[in-house]
């Protein structure tokens, strides 16, 4: 074909000017809508999250981070001594002292679980973490949960055997259950939080990719999931009865009874006795169930973030150095006559 060139145009016998403007402006289009289409539907994946932690601190960080390093090494002494002392003293050798020497090894994981990192976070005014970093804290932090209730459920058990059934205490509550019940809580507690890091390493993370908490949580994380988390969510709520609400009736059950017991005792140094073997025990359990649940059942939206944290240092950092002061190695574990 002829062909006449005219500066930027080529000009054919076939064709005009305007045509071939026209097609390059309509391949310039189809190109740009093909990109937006292409980012609308391939959402960039997320490869860390970043934390929050503790938001306006600036002026007193260096305080929260000393404050929060003393209770983590506080935490650390006191839950060694409390093992030490079970391991290798026999006047404290019971059942409740024995189940106490797990709790105490639990509220070790759960404090060098999210301590360490925390420290770290409030000092930066808030840090990254990898997929794999965060998805193991949340797998030790579940299972440290579901562990801490089941132990608390089989102390309270034998709380209303020493009280109850005292004459046969000594019998039921030997070393064959006890073992057979730390390794149901423990076994219970690793595979319950299983199935959770499973879905969550499935699910793909996108846009907005902050954690507001001073850890990384399952409620949390998943909110920043753009596949959707409602499998993930039933089985929580699932997942929540045989964990949380079946231990709660059963705690209530075991201390209606005990208190029964309790009342129609004649003295009051009986009295005085029975009730300081199980107030310790009652104690933990109101404040760790207590602080749980209200963290999970109310939503964290809006001015709730702040209270969630609180909440959280509760049950996560504060418990597990209230747990060997509350148990005093002086208050003793054995069955009311």
């Amino acid at each position: 074909h002829r062909t006449l060139t005219l500066g930027s145009i080529r000009l054919t016998k076939k064709g005009h000017p305007f045509q071939y403007i026209g097609r390059k402006r309509e391949g310039k289009t189809r190109a740009a809508g093909e990109t937006r289409k292409e980012i609308f539907n391939n959402k960039s994946k997320v490869e860390e999250f970043w934390i929050v932690g503790f938001e306006n601190i600036h002026n007193f960080k260096i305080l929260l981070f000393l404050l929060f390093l003393v209770i983590y090494f506080m935490t650390l002494s006191a839950n060694i001594m409390v093992i030490s002392m079970v391991s290798m003293f026999r006047y404290i050798d019971s059942p409740m002292y024995f189940f106490l020497g797990h709790l105490s090894f639990n509220d070790m994981i759960i404090a060098t679980n999210i301590v360490p990192e925390m420290l770290y976070i409030i000092l930066k005014e808030g840090s990254t973490i990898s997929f794999a970093g965060c998805f193991t804290q949340i797998y030790f932090f579940s299972q440290s949960v579901v562990t801490e209730c089941l132990l608390l459920t089989v102390m309270s058990y034998d709380r209303y055997l020493a009280i109850c059934n005292p004459l046969r205490y000594s019998s039921v509550m030997d070393l064959k259950l006890c073992g057979s019940l730390v390794a149901l809580s423990w076994g219970f507690g690793l595979l319950v939080a299983l199935p959770h890091i499973i879905i969550l390493s499935q699910m793909t993370f996108c846009g907005l990719k902050v954690v507001h908490h001073f850890f990384c949580d399952m409620i949390p994380v998943l909110k920043l999931s753009c596949t959707g988390s409602l499998v993930n969510e039933i089985l929580t709520m699932v997942l929540s009865v045989p964990v949380i609400f079946v231990p709660i009736i059963f705690i209530k059950v075991t201390y209606i009874n005990i208190f029964l017991v309790i009342i129609r005792i004649s003295t009051t140094t009986g009295k005085q006795k029975a009730f300081s073997t199980c107030s310790s025990h009652l104690t933990v359990v109101c404040l760790y169930y207590g602080t749980l649940v209200f963290n999970y059942l109310f939503p964290s939206k809006g001015e709730y973030l702040g209270t969630q944290k609180l909440i959280s240092v509760l049950y996560s950092i504060a418990t597990p150095l209230l747990n060997p002061i509350i148990y005093s190695p002086c208050k003793a574990g054995k069955p009311v006559q």
